[in-house]
Formats: structure tokens, sequence, C-alpha cells
């Protein structure tokens, strides 16, 4: 195997309880990292049992995708641990600044000083500036206001800045390295949906 320098390194990875981030973690987790989940489930409009029917047909539509980002961590956390990975993990809402604070000081208790960030926790809801284009059935599209540009931008934006503030200033003040010297090991993976307008 090629080494890759990522034994034993500690990696926080954000919005990792499905899709891209927890495939992230599992592929650290191959090189012998040490994964730190993080995750949020948004209140679903569908019920429990609908969500349940979503995940065992595995048919594509809202339901799933729903089903998908409000599921627990626990599928990853056993296929990290049964090939002798080490992973950790803590629900919380990034769009909350104070913790993003507490989020650092979580994964240094349970595994040390974050060594890789990575940004993976997103908010995305469909919206348009024509409200000839909203839609009630299937993926919703919305006309866009002023409450849910504030809700992308908590996450989007001001959590990801706030996320990569608290990771340099963190090694900074623990004194691994000195902040101009710092090697920068963080990854912004932001994805968005946007409808077409024809």
């Amino acid at each position: 195997m090629i080494d890759t320098g990522l034994k034993d390194k500690i990696v926080l990875i954000t919005g990792a309880n499905h899709g891209i981030g927890a495939a992230t973690a599992k592929a650290f987790a191959r090189q012998e990292a040490k994964v730190f989940i993080s995750y949020f489930r948004i209140p679903s409009q569908y019920s429990e049992e609908d969500l349940a029917e979503a995940q065992q047909k595995g048919v594509g539509g809202p339901t799933l995708y729903s089903a998908m980002q409000n599921q627990a961590p626990d599928w990853v956390i056993q296929e990290i641990e049964s090939t002798g990975g080490v992973v950790k993990t803590c629900e919380t809402d990034l769009a909350s600044p104070e913790n993003i604070v507490l989020l650092f000081d979580t994964v240094e208790k349970e595994l040390g000083p974050v060594d890789v960030l990575i940004n993976n926790h997103t908010h995305c809801v469909q919206e348009t500036f024509d409200p000839n284009s909203v839609r009630d059935e299937g993926f919703k599209i919305a006309v866009t206001s002023a409450e849910s540009i504030d809700k992308h931008f908590a996450i989007n934006a001001r959590a990801f800045a706030l996320m990569m503030k608290e990771y340099l200033l963190y090694k900074d003040c623990i004194g691994i390295i000195p902040l101009d010297k710092i090697k920068h090991d963080i990854i912004n993976i932001l994805y968005v949906i946007a409808p077409y307008i024809g």
C-alpha cells in the first residue's frame, strides 16, 4: 500500500452521515486516519414510515433524499469499525456559531487536535425568483425569501468560514505551528441544486 501519510491523523468531516461525507469518512479510515464525523438531521416533512420505506426500496426522489439526510451515522461507524478503523461522532447544527468551537473541543477530547478539516455540511433548498416555476410536488421549489437566503448563508458561507478560522486559530493557539507557517489541510465541498429556468 502507498503511504499517504494519513496514519493516525485526526480528520474532522462535517455532514458525514450520508453521501459524499460518508464516503469521504470511509476513504480516510481506509488510510488509517482517525475520523470524527459531525452531522445534523433536519426535520423531515415525511413520516418515519415513509422514510423507512424509501430507504428499503432505494428508489430515488425527495423521500429517499430526506431519508438519507435524516439517518444516524451508525452504518458509517459500523463499516469503519468493522475494518479496525477509529471513528467518533456527534450531531451538531453548524448554523449556530457557538457550536463550531464546541465541535473542535469535542474532537480534541475524543481523538486529539484536528489535522485535516473537511467542510461538507451544507444547506440546500431549491428556490427560484420566478413564481411560475414554483412546484409543490416531487422536489419542491419555492420562491426565494430573505429567510431562506439567511439559512443558506448561515451554513454554506458563514459556517465554512468559521470552521476554517477555528481550525487555523486552534492550531496556532496550541502552539503546533505558527499561523504564518501552517500547512493548510482544509477541503471545502459545497454542492447546491438550482432549477433550470428556460
